[in-house]
């Protein structure tokens, strides 16, 4: 090829890649007058478009009244709660409760054959009327003998053993009417009664099994769940506040499941154990529940949440909002021009969902509720509208 025809090739290239720097220069200067426009636009004191500063979600410091609880893990007990064991020997002819009925107190449980322990009763009754035959024939025999003994024609020795006959068939009545009497209760033994309302548990002795008054094994049990208490335990540093509010008024305890906030049941603090254990450091505390819908069940755990105080008129922020710094907490505070600055901050308390602020905030103060972890002294944020803000 000649080299006037590579010459035109050339310059022909050239100028192709010279119109299209030209034309990508246009189309830049065309771009940045649609961005002047867009902004002048705007009307002034606008917030800037999403993606101009760090996103964040906010909440307001507002003043509110606020619980002060204390918590602790407790167990369900029974209010009573009792074994049915037998007291006398013998066959178990009736149960005539279901298991988990409600009885009341007093209603029939078990009955146990009662036929040798009426036999020994009607036997000792009998003795005991013997006995007081003998006894009064002696006292009519000790009354003529004393009358012969005034007119000296009875014995002095004669009218001592008149006298000790009559007292030994007095005491022998006494025995009689002891022996009776114990007769009469191991009678009574074998209709067993609920002690108190209550609910049967489940039947461990079937009727027509012999029963004795030393087997370990129950017939059933029965324990008393309207109402029934929650013992739980407390730190030792809350003693002192717990018991200065005791001595105001009855404070109210709410008895929570393991991994919710809805109250099973409401009740009333009963005491507190008059000891620190030691090994812990905590200490004991008991409250009882009405358990009208028998929500709570012995040996259940649950949380106890004692109401302890109500803060009036508190300064208040979600807890989300704190962070812990070396220097203290701090939270994030969203300033009017949408700039975000550090604000050290004291609290008052902080049960893990609203913190009580003592000092570094004032009421309406904007503050971050998540993003805190992309900011920084001055940094411009991005208010997200529906976040998870408070």
């Amino acid at each position: 090829m000649s080299r006037a025809v590579i010459r035109f090739w050339n310059g022909r290239a050239a100028r192709r890649r010279l119109r299209l720097s030209l034309a990508a220069l246009a189309s830049l200067a065309l771009a940045g007058v649609l961005v002047d426009r867009q902004l002048a636009a705007q009307p002034p004191g606008a917030a800037p478009a999403v993606g101009a500063g760090v996103p964040v979600s906010v909440a307001t410091v507002e003043r509110r009244d606020v619980p002060v609880y204390l918590t602790g893990l407790g167990t369900v007990q029974s209010n009573n709660a009792v074994q049915v064991r037998a007291r006398v020997d013998g066959t178990l002819i009736e149960v005539p409760v279901q298991e988990g009925q409600e009885v009341r107190a007093g209603q029939v449980l078990a009955r146990i054959d009662p036929r040798p322990y009426q036999a020994a009763l009607d036997q000792a009754v009998a003795k005991q009327q013997q006995d007081q035959a003998q006894l009064a024939n002696a006292q009519r025999e000790l009354a003529r003998t004393s009358a012969l003994a005034r007119q000296d024609f009875a014995s002095r020795q004669q009218l001592d053993q008149n006298q000790a006959a009559v007292a030994q068939f007095t005491a022998a009545v006494a025995a009689d009417a002891a022996a009776a009497e114990a007769a009469r209760i191991n009678l009574g033994f074998t209709t067993i009664a609920a002690p108190f309302d209550g609910r049967v548990g489940l039947r461990q002795i079937d009727p027509g099994n012999l029963v004795r008054a030393g087997d370990s094994a129950p017939i059933m049990s029965i324990s008393q769940i309207h109402p029934i208490a929650v013992v739980f335990t407390l730190p030792q540093e809350d003693l002192p506040r717990l018991a200065a509010a005791m001595a105001k008024r009855r404070l109210p305890v709410a008895a929570l499941p393991g991994g919710a906030d809805t109250p099973l049941d409401q009740g009333i603090l009963l005491t507190i154990d008059n000891a620190v254990d030691p090994s812990s450091g905590t200490v004991r505390a008991k409250a009882m529940f009405p358990n009208a819908a028998s929500q709570l069940w012995p040996g259940q755990f649950v949380r106890a949440r004692l109401l302890l105080d109500t803060l009036r008129g508190a300064l208040t922020v979600p807890s989300r909002a704190v962070e812990h710094g070396p220097n203290g907490l701090y939270v994030y505070v969203v300033r009017p021009n949408g700039t975000a600055t550090r604000q050290p901050v004291a609290l008052r308390s902080d049960d893990g969902r609203t913190a009580v602020v003592a000092s570094g905030l004032t009421d309406g103060a904007s503050v971050v509720t998540s993003g805190q972890s992309r900011l920084d002294e001055g940094a411009r944020v991005t208010v997200v509208p529906g976040g998870d803000a408070a």
